[in-house]
């Protein structure tokens, strides 16, 4: 009997020890067990000049978290997402990466990514989900779960050349707007005149953001909150369509796929043959450097009253499901976009804005465009691609359909009713 008590207490004694080493198993650990440092790849898109700025983040995560030692891996931007696709699909892909918003949406999809949210929610995180607006998360969150944070954001605005306003004798966007009247009707006139000027009125671009931002700005919609194709029956989102087409049509507009090509929108903006252009703030760096030119933003025109929401272009940083070292590539995610990430990054300028209220005032000190407050508000109102309201990125293949129809419309080769009836055929297949 004694020996059998013995062999129990034994027994009992060896299971707590398996049960407190399973435990110890499984929690996040952030220090290799052999006291060797983590290795991590971290794989971009982007200019030399951009890899510079990542750079940095990279730098203050390394100093504050020493036993991690991180490599950044810059691909090509027109090789990215097929080299990205391939490398997960394979056996070793980067531990953290870049990517696209049709790409994360596809990603997720697959499972090819890790869930955020928990790790998000830890006291190992340096950033929680709570500290993002709700428009930028876009198809990187998913039936509750995360899959993607945002580091940056380029709420669309639109540029406007005040030298080129000045000699045209025209009002500047910003006069219409202090007086409670940029709206579509403003902006018919403006470029009107400038025309009239012997001046281009406006670059139309073909890409999802400036589809949304005009069809936002008069309260018009393609998709709803609950991502469902409401454009077929939606009267104010068709006539930002017709409005469109009617801006290139009229000559208020030139439509940047008609140019010659070589002839960019930045080139003719700099040299003071457009009035307006929209972009994000990736254009302020170059625009800055050029100091003959005078520029300021304004935000999108409105015919509701108020600004509406416009279109964010953003990244999302996604840590691969796959990775060796899945607890350490989450916390270099979670720090590249936390306040420390992004100051580390953009305080000594950047070609984006922040995604975090707290880091703007840092961020955004050495502005020096008059009215960049229009890119915080833009931010804060607006929707990433693959959001309810701009849901084509969650379908493969979607965006680029959608694209080739409004091509056609701004070439005048459809009308704006033609290409309406278009988009209901090809979204309505797609999304049924």
């Amino acid at each position: 009997m004694d020996n059998y008590m013995s062999w129990i207490k034994i027994g009992f004694f060896l299971s707590v020890l398996f049960l407190l080493a399973a435990a110890c198993s499984s929690s996040p650990k952030l220090e290799n067990t052999e006291g060797k440092k983590v290795r991590l790849t971290m794989q971009v898109w982007g200019n030399p000049a951009e890899v510079k700025v990542y750079q940095r983040a990279l730098d203050a995560f390394e100093k504050e978290n020493p036993n991690i030692e991180v490599k950044l891996v810059p691909v090509p931007g027109d090789q990215y997402e097929q080299k990205l696709l391939t490398q997960l699909q394979g056996s070793r892909g980067p531990d953290v990466f870049y990517s696209y918003e049709p790409t994360i949406a596809r990603l997720t999809g697959a499972k090819q990514v890790q869930p955020l949210g928990g790790f998000l929610k830890s006291d190992a995180s340096d950033v929680k989900a709570e500290d993002f607006p709700e428009g930028l998360w876009g198809p990187a969150k998913r039936d509750g779960e995360i899959y993607g944070v945002t580091p940056d954001s380029n709420p669309m605005v639109m540029y406007y050349n005040k030298k080129v306003f000045k000699e045209a004798g025209v009002k500047t966007p910003q006069e219409y707007y202090d007086e409670g009247k940029w709206n579509w009707d403003a902006f018919e006139e403006v470029t009107s005149k400038l025309k009239a000027a012997g001046k281009q009125g406006y670059i139309a671009e073909n890409w999802w953001a400036h589809w949304y931002s005009w069809v936002w700005s008069n309260g018009g919609r393609i998709f709803d909150e609950q991502g469902k194709y409401v454009l077929d029956h939606n009267e104010k989102g068709q006539e930002a369509f017709r409005f469109m087409y009617d801006m290139v049509h009229k000559g208020n507009a030139v439509y940047l796929g008609s140019l010659p090509k070589g002839q960019g929108a930045d080139a003719m903006f700099m040299s003071n043959q457009v009035g307006m252009l929209a972009a994000g703030r990736w254009l302020e760096p170059l625009f800055s450097q050029n100091k003959s030119l005078d520029f300021d933003y304004i935000y999108w025109p409105s015919n509701t009253g108020k600004n509406e929401p416009v279109a964010i272009p953003v990244a999302y940083v996604a840590v691969n499901k796959n990775s060796p070292n899945v607890q350490e590539a989450m916390k270099l995610a979670a720090f590249y976009v936390s306040v420390k990430g992004q100051e580390a990054r953009l305080v000594e300028g950047g070609n984006a804005m922040g995604t975090l209220a707290a880091a703007d005032e840092s961020i955004m000190k050495k502005a020096t465009i008059e009215h960049s407050n229009y890119l915080t508000e833009g931010r804060n109102k607006g929707h990433a691609h693959g959001s309810a309201l701009a849901y084509d990125a969650q379908v493969p293949g979607l965006n680029s359909d959608i694209t080739e129809a409004m091509d056609l419309m701004l070439l005048g080769k459809q009308d704006a009713d033609a290409t309406i009836e278009k988009l209901n055929q090809i979204i309505s297949k797609a999304v049924k």
